[in-house]
């Protein structure tokens, strides 16, 4: 391929592998996220904590305001690295029926990160 040829002219195979090495060093991790409305009560963080606890995960991020009209509402938002489908809905179920938790709102993201090889972790890459 010439140095003036532009990606557009570049053929679809040549693309697709292009696009096959880059994301190849790319380590796509799930992300659960949890959004929960709840009544400002000191009990409710330690139910909502307790259910991640009983089945050994901790939160990646977890995130609380207190907010609304006069303060009386608890907004907590919490993420899970690499928890399945599965069991994130039925963490959800089950927050649903703690008392005191008035709304879970559930989503999925993933988060590619760059693969960084072993023998070059806390080194700088060679040629530096």
């Amino acid at each position: 391929m010439s140095a003036s040829m532009t990606s557009l002219e570049m053929p679809a195979a040549a693309l697709r592998l292009s696009h096959a090495d880059n994301t190849s060093a790319l380590n796509v991790a799930p992300v659960y996220c949890f959004s929960i409305l709840a009544e400002a009560e000191p009990g409710v963080m330690p139910r909502v904590l307790e259910l991640f606890a009983k089945r050994g995960l901790v939160p990646t991020r977890w995130h609380s305001d207190v907010a609304g009209p006069k303060c009386r509402d608890l907004a907590i938002d919490i993420q899970v690295d690499g928890l399945d489908v599965q069991t994130g809905d039925y963490i959800a179920r089950c927050l649903r029926q703690v008392y005191q938790v008035q709304a879970v709102l559930t989503s999925q993201k993933h988060v590619g990160q760059k693969h960084v090889s072993p023998k070059h972790v806390g080194q700088n890459p060679p040629g530096r």
